[in-house]
């Protein structure tokens, strides 16, 4: 499959996105580079899972985890962390499924662009799976344990997306051993709990947030993405300790 890539100047574009509607990118030359990229299959799947309940939601990162591992990550890695290609391949090849999947695109420019056009960051759903099934895929081979570690990284989202908003904890080592750390303490559900009674704190802080936080503060006295995981758990220990009584967790330890 021939996808054309586009040149710069297509974000925040008004007439790009009255365009995308009519379905007249693809005949206007002058929205692409002279670039172009061949894939061997572009399957579709969920890119935008924000407003789901969380039963829905982990379908359809699942059904995204799968999708992904089987298809896009067989092309060069520079091409799938690649935000030109994601926005040229969803502009003209999955307009009309887009449209029908996420209807709310036609509403106005703004649905397009945060849902179509969200830049290639954290923020991006289509960036969290690739990044995660990425990562999961690089380290574990039996597809029974790349599941168990899909499911992991979706129930714990939120502290995944606050791992991955800083760069040096992008690598699949850390993630994986703090999924595995949090799989074997049990504390999925503390970790994406408030945190009360800490004025000196914002309005809506995570333990999680907070965890990687204290890991991001220590970084590179402790250097927590190179270390073994039983080092690395006492100092998930530690930190949690400062968030929550961890008094109960002793024996699993």
């Amino acid at each position: 499959m021939e996808i054309r890539l586009l040149k710069k100047g297509y974000k925040n574009n008004e007439q790009f996105y009255k365009d995308f509607l009519d379905d007249q990118i693809k005949y206007k030359d002058d929205y692409f580079s002279g670039e172009v990229v061949y894939i061997d299959e572009a399957p579709d799947f969920p890119i935008y899972l924000a407003q789901r309940s969380e039963k829905d939601r982990k379908e359809l990162f699942l059904e995204a985890f799968d999708v992904l591992s089987r298809t896009y990550l067989k092309t060069d890695r520079d091409l799938h962390f690649e935000e030109v290609f994601w926005h040229s391949l969803l502009t003209v090849t999955k307009r009309d499924n887009l449209l029908k999947q996420y209807p709310q695109i036609a509403d106005g420019i703004n649905h397009f662009n945060n849902i179509v056009l969200k830049d290639f960051n954290w923020e991006s759903y289509i960036y969290k799976c690739v990044l995660g099934a990425q990562y999961i895929n690089d380290a574990v081979s039996d597809k029974t344990e790349r599941i168990r570690y899909y499911e992991l990284l979706i129930d714990n989202l939120d502290m995944y997306n606050y791992i991955i908003k800083y760069e040096i904890f992008r690598n699949d080592r850390f993630l994986l051993n703090i999924l595995d750390i949090i799989d074997e303490l049990n504390v999925s559900k503390v970790m994406k709990s408030k945190i009360i009674g800490r004025d000196d704190l914002g309005k809506d802080e995570r333990v999680g947030r907070r965890v990687i936080f204290e890991f991001n503060k220590s970084y590179p006295v402790i250097m927590s993405p190179m270390i073994e995981k039983d080092d690395l758990k006492e100092f998930f220990l530690t930190y949690l300790g400062y968030y929550y009584d961890i008094s109960s967790l002793q024996a699993t330890v």
